[in-house]
């Protein structure tokens, strides 16, 4: 058997019936940019709707790294609620995660200049190994034997963001359901004695940031993501956004890992934002992989302005 597939099957044998143990959700590098995609209760925290789309390759030079793919469309409906969406597709090897997610955000007034969002997203997440075209030294090993193992399951996600005009913090629970995954077939199971499922659970992330304007030209942008899952240690990103004139931003971020990241960005008028990461991955892979690559594109559905009609 080949060290390669050596690798898938003892992700088989020993992530999958304790998948509880350890970070289950993919990681972001512009969150900041992105952030519906942590909390559902950012939607309607602007009066327009936006679109996100996230496209992460990660560890590049290790063969079959973990990629993703995530679509979000959020913004604001009436005075007081905000709608959002979310699609998304995670893959590592022979292993993927697709979903798919729907939220509903009210917004209360707690004073003239801070609101308090709750929200509550619900959808399904289909977990998936294929073992089609594996190439082994030992055919008729039980291990290896089958096609493709496929599981869904409902997901849902509860949210809280507290926000002014130029701050918000507020933190969300992925994964709220607790769903157990059936992701080995009988006959693997019978032979290794091993248990079938293996449960996801409930994450805890803290978002927040902060605008300040130094001057008509310059702003910058502090901000924080918490993440926590019993019984991983906790981690946290800390980032740090400068803007030009509205157009040009960039940044730096650096995760509790010792991943450091540079962060770039363009906005084109008001509608339409392009941003791009370079992640410089900590010492422990280095040698196997030096960087992580991670792309965003984003509309911004804003009203025209009445002056822009006249002209």
């Amino acid at each position: 058997m080949t060290f390669k597939k050596s690798l898938y099957l003892l992700f088989l044998i020993t992530i999958v019936p304790i998948y509880a143990n350890g970070q289950q959700l993919p990681q972001l590098t512009q969150y900041m940019m992105n952030n519906y995609a942590i909390n559902p209760a950012v939607a309607g925290m602007q009066d327009y709707y936006q679109i996100r789309t996230t496209i992460r390759n990660q560890w590049v030079g290790i063969e079959d790294a973990p990629t993703t793919n995530i679509l979000s469309v959020y913004g604001k409906r009436g005075n007081n609620v905000g709608l959002g969406g979310i699609v998304f597709n995670d893959q590592v090897g022979p292993t993927s995660r697709i979903g798919a997610n729907m939220s509903y955000t009210y917004h209360f007034s707690l004073s003239k200049k801070t609101m308090l969002a709750l929200s509550l997203s619900g959808g399904f997440t289909q977990f998936k190994i294929d073992k089609i075209g594996w190439n082994v030294q030992h055919p008729d090993d039980p291990v290896t034997q089958g096609d493709v193992i496929v599981d869904a399951i409902p997901d849902a996600t509860f949210g809280f963001n507290f926000y002014g005009k130029n701050w918000y913090l507020g933190g969300s629970v992925p994964q709220l359901v607790s769903s157990n995954l059936e992701l080995l077939d009988t006959d693997f199971a019978r032979n290794f004695n091993t248990e079938m499922t293996g449960s996801l659970s409930p994450h805890v992330y803290i978002l927040g940031a902060y605008q300040h304007t130094i001057n008509d030209f310059w702003s910058v942008e502090p901000s924080v993501l918490v993440k926590y899952m019993d019984p991983t240690p906790t981690q946290f990103d800390i980032g740090l956004k400068t803007e030009y004139n509205d157009r040009l931003w960039a940044g730096l971020n650096y995760r509790s890992n010792g991943d450091m990241a540079a962060l770039f960005g363009y906005n084109i008028g008001e509608r339409f934002i392009v941003g791009y990461s370079y992640d410089i991955v900590n010492a422990d892979i280095n040698d196997y992989s030096s960087s992580s690559h991670e792309f965003m594109i984003g509309i911004n559905f804003v009203p025209v302005k009445e002056q822009q009609i006249i002209d």
